[in-house]
Formats: structure tokens, C-alpha cells, sequence
């Protein structure tokens, strides 16, 4: 369901990728339980960065350096987990958009790691987390305007197609992302050191169980590793 690179171990080790694979899943409707559980993690958020710098928080310092490593430059693309507990941190209350999308803020939120999440359906072929080549096709990204192909040597995740997340975790395509319609889905937990193995199968757990018990689905996990 997931091929990693082995490039990608090779030069970040010790990185760990856990998947949740949901299946039969009801991802529609506003459900006011999720919009107050994001509430509660944004407030153990705030509290669990209460007092520092958050460019030198061991669940936020990492990716900075990693996507240094690979030619990113963190402060104008920031991971996932940094932009959300930025977000978090000014105040902001995060939108309630789907089930899926809530249960992953959530879990990212609780456990200051990324998380993102594709439709199974609208993959072409298995997904994979490799280095960019030079030539890849241009991808429409969620929030911007105008395709733009992926760097040569940046992070991405992709099928056959083409990229469906770029520089990592930083931001997902409009191709694969997940809506009220999907009912198959893959959602990804990524930990770097030094968050360790029992952090990130913590984290996949608590997903599979939100995502049984609040959509309905069938969830099978796996660390990779």
C-alpha cells in the first residue's frame, strides 16, 4: 500500500512512516463531538508549548532540519506539524472539515507529529515516498492557484501519476485529497528522532480507533521502519 524509498532511510535515519489503511468509511456531515475534540487538543497543544521556542521543540526542530537537507527552506515551507501548532499557538481555531480531516488534526495535535491522509480511489497505482527526479509533472496543490512541478531532490509522495504531497508533509494535491465522498482512505503519521517507534504506534493507534468508531471503518496499520 506504501514503497518507501530505501534513499530516504538512507539519508534520514531512524524516520518512521506509520499508515492507517480505512476502508467502508462515512466521511459526511458535521459531527459538533469532533469540532469540540479539536478544541481540547488545541488547548493540550498550547499548554504543551507553553514556554518554548517552537523552531527548537524536539517534535518541530527535526523537520526544519530535514527539509534544510533536502533544499527546502523551513521558515517559508514549514511542516505540516509546524504550521499547525503555529496556527494553534496565535489563537486560531482550526476548522472543522471533515471527519477524516478532524480525527488526523486531532491525533497530529495530541502527539506533535504530521499527518495527512489521501483517497485510496483516486490513487493510480501504490503510493510511494521517494526523492524527486528531475522532470516530474506539475501538481495542482490545495490553495494554489497555478500547477508547479515538484523541485529535483525534494520529498515527495506520488503515484503514477504524479506527486500527491510535496516537500514531505508541507502541502497535498487537489488530485487525491479526501472529501465527504471518500470511502477508502490511507492517512500517514510521520516521527523523526527523536520521537521514537512507541510515539508513532501510539499515535497510529489512537487514529485507527477514532477512525473505526466515528466513520465506520475497517482499519488496518503498519510502521515502516
Amino acid at each position: 500500500m506504501l514503497r518507501i524509498s530505501a534513499e530516504i532511510f538512507d539519508r534520514f535515519p531512524g524516520a518512521l512512516v506509520g499508515t492507517v489503511v480505512a476502508r467502508g468509511i462515512d466521511n459526511r456531515g458535521d459531527n459538533p463531538q469532533l469540532t469540540e475534540r479539536l478544541r481540547t487538543a488545541e488547548a493540550l497543544a498550547r499548554e504543551r508549548l507553553a514556554g518554548v521556542a517552537l523552531v527548537e521543540h524536539p517534535r518541530i526542530a527535526p523537520w526544519r532540519q530535514a527539509y534544510r537537507e533536502f533544499g527546502a527552506k523551513p521558515k517559508k515551507y514549514p511542516s505540516s506539524i509546524e504550521a499547525l501548532a503555529r496556527r494553534v499557538l496565535k489563537g486560531d481555531a482550526l476548522p472543522s472539515i471533515s471527519p477524516l480531516v478532524d480525527l488526523y488534526n486531532e491525533v497530529s495535535l495530541r502527539h506533535l507529529l504530521p499527518v495527512g491522509g489521501e483517497d485510496l480511489d483516486k490513487l493510480s497505482g501504490p503510493l510511494e515516498l521517494r526523492f524527486a527526479d528531475a522532470g516530474e509533472p506539475a501538481v495542482e496543490l490545495l490553495g494554489r492557484s497555478e500547477p508547479a512541478a515538484p523541485e529535483p531532490g525534494e520529498v515527495i509522495y506520488t503515484d503514477d501519476v504524479g506527486a500527491v504531497c510535496r516537500r514531505w508533509n508541507w502541502r497535498e494535491a487537489a488530485r487525491t485529497c479526501l472529501t465527504a465522498g471518500t470511502e477508502n482512505a490511507i492517512l500517514v503519521v510521520e516521527a523523526l528522532p527523536p520521537a521514537m517507534r512507541e510515539d508513532l504506534a501510539a499515535a497510529i493507534a489512537a487514529l485507527a480507533s477514532a477512525v473505526a468508531a466515528t466513520c465506520g471503518a475497517a482499519c488496518e496499520t503498519t510502521i515502516h521502519g
